[in-house]
């Protein structure tokens, strides 16, 4: 699968984040006499650490839109206790196990 322009400079910026350098496309342009250009494979394997982790963190972003926003969750507590509000967060936690 091709890279993207975004992939490509994500991957760059944590592979060399003080390093000079321009990506057009898929190419990179690199202005920086004093920090090495990472080969194509490191690129490639950074970009594929940076999906696979991802993927793994989509329970996460998942539970994150679920649960209740803080000033509920606090009410919650208040009004109907620590254990009421620890069910509450186990459904969403249930339903987006971590992996």
């Amino acid at each position: 699968m091709a890279k993207t322009t975004h992939e490509i400079t994500d991957a760059l910026t944590l592979l060399t984040p003080t390093a000079k350098y321009t990506v057009s496309g898929t190419t990179i342009i690199w202005n920086d006499s004093d920090v090495a250009q990472p080969s194509d494979s490191a690129i490639d394997t950074e970009i594929a650490r940076q999906k696979s982790d991802y993927t793994a963190k989509a329970y996460q972003r998942n539970r994150k839109s679920e649960y209740p926003q803080l000033a509920d969750q606090l009410d919650e507590i208040y009004h109907n206790g620590i254990d009421s509000w620890k069910a509450e967060i186990k459904k969403v936690k249930d339903k987006y196990p971590k992996p």
